[in-house]
């Protein structure tokens, strides 16, 4: 998932989100009752309902992206998330009359206490970003349910290839995050970063110290279709190309996680009418390619 922004399935209905608004209450207490009595480590993402959250502070990146950090109600509790999981952020756009839900996956560790902290990328007609960006310390914001992700095994894989575009650097950013701190998982990881200008390149100073700490474990290569003049990185899109160049050796016990807009990942994993994608036309097999 994109900074992430993608059409939440039919099912989820608006009337399904209103006709949880007793559930949601009901849950918020017992949660809050939960924090209270139990010496069980807290959580703020478990289970059914709604879960309130504060901004604590609001910062710009670039142009058109902004990491926004909210505070849980417990300053020791956690997340309770797992690895590649988002959350539904309910919001309410100004001149609509019901909420707009979207998915977004946390930057912050999973595990870190008292906070969690999103990167949102406003779209020129997104409702949720929009709203999202208008947020001043001290707002709220109301999430639903966790959606779960692809589950991460430590050392399943040999090498894992991940292959972002633009704003869907997110769920990839956790997956590196969450691997290359657990010191028991030896995976090895390959990311192929695509963006459109130099200042996309979202969470690069992380990425970079990843690189500088882990050499033997997680590297890089970063391409802009429209750099700046003399820039030193590699121009162009993420293509055929560019792929076969960086995924060297057997593939076998690989697999290739993508996320990025559509018309990158159509290209690379195929589409209903051409389902043969870069990716087929390389090696990789169908369960050896996740989209988020």
């Amino acid at each position: 998932m994109t900074l992430i922004q993608r059409t939440i399935p039919r099912a989820i209905k608006v009337a399904g989100v209103t006709g949880f608004a007793g559930l949601g209450m009901y849950c918020a207490k017992q949660y809050s009752t939960a924090f209270a009595e139990s010496n069980e480590p807290k959580t703020v993402f478990s289970g059914l309902g709604f879960t309130t959250l504060r901004l604590q502070s609001i910062t710009t990146v670039n142009h058109n992206t902004k990491r926004l950090v909210f505070e849980y109600p417990d300053e020791t509790a956690s997340s309770g998330l797992t690895l590649t999981s988002a959350l539904l952020a309910i919001t309410h756009p100004e001149g609509s009359w019901l909420p707009t839900i979207r998915p977004y996956t946390p930057i912050s560790d999973l595990e870190e206490p008292g906070r969690l902290e999103l990167m949102v990328k406003k779209y020129p007609d997104g409702k949720a970003s929009g709203y999202l960006h208008s947020l001043r310390p001290g707002d709220s914001l109301r999430f639903a349910a966790a959606l779960k992700g692809y589950q991460w095994k430590p050392n399943e894989l040999s090498h894992a290839y991940l292959v972002a575009g633009g704003a869907g650097i997110t769920p990839v950013y956790q997956l590196i995050k969450n691997v290359l701190k657990n010191p028991h998982d030896k995976t090895k990881l390959t990311l192929i970063f695509g963006v459109n200008s130099e200042e996309d390149l979202l969470l690069k100073e992380e990425l970079d110290r990843y690189a500088t700490e882990y050499p033997d474990r997680f590297n890089y290569i970063y391409t802009v279709s429209r750099p700046k003049e003399n820039s030193h990185y590699r121009t162009g899109y993420i293509d055929e190309e560019l792929l076969k160049s960086e995924f060297k050796g057997s593939m076998q016990n690989t697999k290739v996680f993508v996320c990025g807009p559509p018309a990158m990942e159509d290209s690379l994993v195929g589409t209903k009418r051409s389902p043969e994608g870069i990716l087929s036309r390389l090696g990789f097999s169908k369960d050896q390619i996740h989209k988020f």
